[in-house]
């Protein structure tokens, strides 16, 4: 099974002086020899990647897009900063060799990582894989989000890294002015998220890493065995409550991605893929907790942030803003999160 990420020759928009690359990388990292070669990554990360090649050694650099950003956006300092942190921990993250924040050597700030060789599963249905793997690969899922909110914030380097406290909060107020801004139609279903989910925040207000994008396909598999190498696509981390990374990795349970797929009516035992009541439970042990009160909340949660999210991307579209084509499916979309999310609230009820 191919990791499906293809390498193509470096676009135009993302040129830059691969003269002062090698040379800065010389002169920076450790055991560094040419010739370089340089290729991309073909994808959508905002951030765009880019695979280094040496006779030595392959390496990944990660860099801000060209032209004028917000001042916030595509943060490749934060990335580095707290994929450098988690090495010391029992959390699988590639080995980080440099960040350079001088705009002048390349044109935008960037920073370098090793390549670590494995693969990267689109589907969460996992195509074409043995039943016990498929279970084993899940496990193997959840110990390293379970690895993750266990990482001692401050002896990692990382109490600065976000505020502590009140995550959900500041998520539902920051997530509704968003989705305000860019408001098209009126979403009955959005209105009642935005007044119910501040009206009932959970009782227990934790704080540790939080990925805020975790799936399996952003991490790399070992070639044959069902174990994560690395967890990758940082940008969204910061610190929060763990729960909401959980919630959001269980996003497939409750329905079908247009392009990844989903677990919506999977046949669990045959075809190895744990319940979400067996992940979660899972997830619970491993973390040394006796359950999760008002699951739904954590869900629904995550349901309004993807649709207020998806949104954005619908309005930025329609202003002609958007990288790619945005077409009606997205507000279409946007409708279809929000009416799942409040489903999690009256199935709670």
């Amino acid at each position: 099974m191919s990791d499906g990420t293809e390498i193509i020759p470096v676009r135009e928009m993302h040129q830059f002086n691969e003269g002062a690359l090698f040379d800065y990388l010389t002169e920076n990292v450790d055991g560094f020899s040419g010739p370089l070669s340089i290729s991309q990554f073909q994808g959508g990360q905002s951030n765009p990647t880019f695979l280094l090649q040496t006779p030595n050694q392959d390496y990944v650099m990660r860099k801000k897009p060209p032209g004028v950003l917000l001042p916030s956006a595509h943060a490749v300092d934060r990335e580095y900063k707290v994929i450098s942190a988690l090495q010391n921990t029992d959390v699988p993250v590639p080995r980080t060799f440099c960040l350079c924040e001088d705009p002048e050597v390349i044109g935008t700030a960037f920073y370098v990582m090793e390549k670590i060789e494995g693969r990267v599963i689109r589907s969460p249905e996992i195509p074409g894989m043995a039943p016990s793997e498929r279970a084993a690969t899940y496990d193997a899922m959840n110990d390293a989000l379970a690895q993750l909110h266990s990482v001692d914030v401050d002896a990692a380097g990382l109490s600065d890294f976000g505020k502590k406290g009140s995550y959900f909060e500041r998520q539902i107020g920051r997530w509704s002015k968003q989705y305000r801004a860019s408001e098209t139609d009126h979403l009955e279903m959005m209105e009642n998220l935005i007044n119910w989910l501040p009206a009932n925040l959970p009782a227990s207000d934790e704080t540790s890493v939080v990925h805020g994008d975790y799936r399996l396909e952003n991490m790399i598999l070992h070639p044959t065995k069902p174990e994560v190498l690395a967890i990758l696509d940082w940008e969204l981390s910061t610190l929060g409550h763990p729960l909401s990374d959980l919630a959001y990795n269980c996003a497939p349970y409750h329905f079908i991605h247009p392009k990844s797929g989903g677990l919506v009516n999977m046949e669990f035992a045959a075809t190895g893929i744990p319940t979400e009541k067996a992940y979660v439970d899972a997830y619970c042990r491993r973390t040394g907790r006796e359950g999760i009160d008002n699951w739904e909340f954590y869900v629904a949660f995550s349901f309004f942030r993807l649709a207020a999210i998806v949104q954005g991307v619908y309005k930025r579209g329609l202003d002609g803003n958007s990288s790619s084509k945005v077409g009606n499916e997205y507000a279409t979309f946007a409708n279809m999160l929000a009416t799942l999310g409040w489903q999690q609230v009256e199935s709670g009820q």
